[in-house]
């Protein structure tokens, strides 16, 4: 083999192994339920990423908008892997109109150099997590919520901070509209207990170690999974929360896909600034109560998904980490 192939062949290694990484470490992305509903499919210079209905909510999100808003959030992470490898990336977002499960398909342009902020970006997607237990301390500081609207704004959405009155308002809308519907759906509450506590399916779904073991006292309601978990909590009341909403100025495939992404580099973020990050999907699933925050927003856009956020807990503590599938199971070898 002469040098210059050698030299390829030595490039086009290191590439799959760059691509192969960023599609294992995009596996911790947060999804709806827990579900990854994620498939990558990885070439010697690409990296493809299509949404796996086999691991979709058919009763609650028959639209699959927070499937595809999921697969943004694994989009992210895949883009920071590569970012922390020294990699500059090409992506084409929904680049086949007529397979429109083919959200992404990223291929490796050329070197660039590494950022600290790119490497600590990688390593903060190993700590960050959903923490359910009802926020009793000090509120978040102006100046990290304008660094997570920024980090939201970058990745091509929006992120509208709620007043207290619209507060209110949000509470009313989750509370009538959201929870109860849901309760009330005997198909939906089956869907949710495949997804949740001990029966879910290996690998995925949320564990008892992450549901609290009793309601917690909340100005707005997190899911109602049916049952209550092993996730000690207090009885304190909510109180200092920040409640804000993600949007995008349209609501298609492509605008759920961004939110995502949005999603991804808002947590990053607010997980490295010491803030805890709770996103409450349930306002989203039914149409009255998203067309009730449509009208919150004004004339900003369309909202995508509702997000809490507080001061993450000073002593440290936090429950464990939800399940991941192994990488074979969501990525294919070309």
């Amino acid at each position: 083999m002469s040098t210059d192939a050698s030299i390829r062949a030595a490039d086009t290694r290191a590439e799959v192994r760059a691509l192969s990484a960023a599609a294992t470490l995009a596996g911790h992305a947060p999804s709806i339920h827990n579900t990854q509903p994620w498939r990558w499919r990885l070439t010697s210079n690409e990296l493809d990423l299509y949404l796996d209905h086999s691991r979709g909510l058919e009763i609650t999100d028959p639209d699959s908008r927070l499937a595809i808003l999921s697969c943004g959030a694994a989009l992210h992470h895949a883009l920071v892997s590569l970012a922390a490898a020294g990699w500059h990336t090409l992506i084409a977002r929904m680049p086949n109109p007529a397979h429109p499960d083919h959200l992404a398909q990223l291929r490796l342009d050329h070197r660039i150099p590494v950022t600290p902020a790119a490497i600590r970006h990688r390593q903060t997607i190993a700590l960050r997590h959903t923490d359910r237990r009802p926020v009793v301390s000090t509120p978040v500081a102006a100046d990290k919520l304008r660094s997570i609207v920024a980090a939201v704004e970058s990745a091509g959405a929006g992120l509208h901070l709620l007043q207290p009155d619209q507060v209110y308002d949000l509470a009313a809308a989750a509370a009538d509209c959201a929870q109860r519907t849901e309760s009330g759906e005997a198909a939906w509450q089956s869907e949710l207990t495949y997804w949740t506590g001990g029966t879910r399916p290996l690998g995925s779904g949320v564990p008892d170690a992450a549901i609290p073991d009793r309601a917690p006292q909340a100005t707005v309601p997190g899911r109602d999974f049916g049952h209550h978990g092993d996730l000690p909590i207090s009885e304190a009341h909510e109180n200092v929360a920040t409640f804000a909403i993600l949007y995008g100025l349209e609501d298609g495939q492509l605008d759920w896909l961004r939110a995502g992404e949005a999603l991804s580099a808002a947590w990053l973020t607010a997980t490295e600034l010491g803030v805890s990050v709770l996103p409450l999907s349930a306002t989203i699933e039914v149409a009255v109560t998203r067309e009730h925050l449509r009208r919150l927003l004004a004339d900003l856009g369309h909202p995508q998904l509702v997000l809490r956020l507080s001061t993450s807990d000073p002593a440290g503590t936090a429950p464990a980490h939800t399940p991941r599938l192994p990488a074979e199971q969501v990525i294919e070898r070309a």
